[in-house]
């Protein structure tokens, strides 16, 4: 939805063109009257219109009410075309140039620019173009920004994905043939990842819920987390074909045994019911974290799951930066924080029972357990373990795409 100022500024670009001053004046002075408290100030900002304007128009407005036969409010004075004070940009050339000097971004790299680690808000701006010499207030500085260079308040937007790998397009396309090639022949592909760490306790959790009227849930003032309690570390597995999850809520830490011992508990549970002849299962997978790519300790988690459930795993890991595209982030990580926004999660049954109720319209069903089992970070593998794996490198970047066979192939039933 439009801010008012926005849509006053809309109405009144339009309808310039057709009014002479006279008309201007009782237009953004009836405007402001009908605003009340502080409807000048939003006529201002939108129009750029000084306050002595609307001032004198809110007279003339007295004066139509009063409905005097004969006399048309504010005909006593109305300028001829071109007529009137001169537009400061006119009056000091320099003006739009300094201050483009002051905010053009590229600037900030600049170390002589004075404005270079300061905020530059419109009073900041209106300050050191006084200091050059020039006679200008914030409100001017806002009404330059907008009408004249076309600036606006902007915030920080989250585009840039870091130095991209020169196969990065190559990689996707090569994990999208992989899924196409195991959906075609029915065999399971899931995609996995850890979601953010949440503190557990009386916190404050982003976003707003229904509450009764001045009766918000009321938590921590800070959030120091408490060391006995600690935080939730959930972790999931996202089967694209199904639209089902599976997350296990640690206690511990993050490791590659944490991550694999979930993928165990979503097969177990979930993926050989989904797929009772499946004969192989492929991996989707960012390329750091517990399940990153030069994580070796995941590999051989892995191979010991292939090995308990008879599966041949493929594995593709996504380039460096583009861990946004891998699809629990977006299918169902993103509908987890959705459901329990605006909510404490006062334990760790808690964040368990509100990640286990996630449902969309498109179907997504979770379920979600909680695993205190403990795993001991710092673990060391050998160089002697990592060739008795025997991993199958695939041909194009081995480093993120390989594949661990089962020592014997007998599928896993429960």
């Amino acid at each position: 939805m439009m801010r008012i100022v926005e849509v006053i500024r809309r109405i009144y670009d339009l309808l310039s063109p057709a009014m002479d001053e006279r008309l201007t004046r009782l237009f953004v002075a009836a405007v402001a009257v009908a605003l009340g408290p502080g409807g000048t100030q939003r006529v201002v900002e939108a129009t750029g219109i000084r306050s002595k304007r609307i001032w004198h128009g809110k007279r003339d407005l007295k004066e139509l009410g009063k409905n005097r036969p004969g006399r048309v409010p504010g005909t006593t004075r109305v300028r001829r075309p071109g007529a009137g004070r001169k537009a400061l940009v006119q009056k000091e050339p320099t003006l739009l140039s300094d201050l483009e000097s002051l905010v053009d971004p590229l600037t900030r790299g600049d170390p002589e620019s004075s404005l270079r680690w300061t905020c530059k808000s419109t009073r900041t701006l209106a300050a050191a173009l006084r200091a050059k010499g020039h006679q200008v207030s914030f409100r001017t500085v806002a009404a330059l920004l907008r009408d004249h260079l076309q600036y606006n308040l902007q915030a920080n937007q989250k585009v840039r994905e870091g130095k991209q790998h020169p196969d990065r397009n190559a990689q996707f396309e090569h994990i999208n043939s992989k899924v196409e090639q195991f959906q075609a022949a029915g065999q399971p592909v899931i995609s996995v990842d850890t979601k953010k760490k949440e503190l557990v306790g009386s916190y404050k959790n982003g976003g707003r819920e229904w509450q009764p009227e001045g009766e918000p849930e009321r938590v921590n003032t800070y959030d120091f987390p408490d060391p006995e309690v600690g935080k939730a570390i959930p972790y999931g597995v996202y089967d694209v074909d199904q639209n089902t999850g599976f997350v296990a809520v640690g206690v511990d830490h993050d490791t590659a045994a944490f991550a694999v011992d979930t993928i165990h508990q979503w097969w177990r549970t979930m993926g050989s019911k989904a797929y009772p002849d499946a004969q192989c299962l492929l991996i989707t997978a960012d390329g750091g974290g517990s399940n990153g790519s030069r994580n070796r300790l995941w590999k051989v988690e892995l191979k010991r799951f292939a090995d308990e459930t008879g599966l041949t795993i493929s594995v593709c890991h996504f380039p460096p930066g583009t861990s946004k595209w891998n699809k629990i982030e977006h299918r169902m990580f993103s509908e987890i924080s959705i459901n329990w926004r605006g909510r404490p999660l006062e334990t760790h049954q808690t964040v368990v029972n509100l990640i286990g109720s996630t449902r969309t319209q498109t179907g997504l069903r979770i379920r979600a357990k909680l695993n205190r089992k403990g795993y001991p970070t710092g673990i060391k593998i050998p160089d002697a373990t990592m060739k008795e794996l025997a991993l199958r490198r695939d041909d194009f970047h081995g480093e993120w795409n390989y594949t661990i066979v089962a020592k014997k192939q007998n599928r896993f039933r429960k």
